[in-house]
């Protein structure tokens, strides 16, 4: 049976959907492909008009799951700057809620096992991120980009390690040091500002 365009295309994006979250939550290794089309409320055999591999729907969903991501710190920067995405970044609710959170906080230790191909993908869509921080970061600074690479380093170690403490007193701790270690980056430091020049 053939179906409409706009029907493979609402599948498609179904079963991205799901694959997204299953693999923020589960993990990729975890998350099989029977279960993510079952909860898509699809066929085993509707995945392959779809993706020729689980890698394709990694690539394709993780992709997916950092312009989302791009937008909502768009959002969050024009309404509160960087201060107010560290701290909704460092949240309990997003430290709790893994499968709509971060997909760099949830999924790197296994991107960094994909395809070479998968891995370029998620570098070229986190340099866009980067790039929006980077953006908003004091004009005093040497190099706004540097900064903003430690920031996000600074954040999703954060986010890991109180994931991986979860439920105890110290995750909470851990939220709070990381998210007053990540807006100290965001403070020009003498020797990170541009030199003068000198008149001749």
């Amino acid at each position: 049976m053939r179906y409409e365009k706009g029907r493979k295309d609402a599948s498609r994006q179904r079963i991205m959907d799901v694959a997204a979250e299953r693999f923020r939550s589960d993990g990729i290794a975890a998350s099989g492909l029977a279960g993510i089309m079952g909860e898509a409320g699809l066929t085993n055999g509707a995945f392959y008009p779809h993706f020729p591999s689980k890698a394709a729907l990694v690539r394709e969903s993780v992709a997916a799951a950092l312009e989302v991501q791009a937008d909502q710190i768009e959002e969050v920067l024009a309404a509160g700057g960087l201060s107010m995405a560290i701290d909704l970044y460092l949240s309990a609710e997003h430290r709790d809620n893994p499968g709509k959170g971060c997909a760099s906080a949830a999924l790197l230790p296994e991107i960094a096992r994909e395809p070479a191909e998968t891995r370029q993908v998620y570098a070229e869509h986190f340099l866009k991120l980067v790039r929006q921080v980077a953006a908003e970061v004091t004009p005093d600074a040497r190099d706004p980009e540097g900064v903003a690479l430690g920031v996000f380093a600074t954040l999703i170690g954060t986010l890991e390690l109180s994931r991986a403490v979860d439920g105890t007193e110290l995750s909470d701790r851990i939220l709070k040091a990381g998210a007053v270690a990540a807006k100290a980056l965001l403070q020009p430091r003498e020797n990170d500002k541009p030199a003068e020049r000198q008149p001749s």
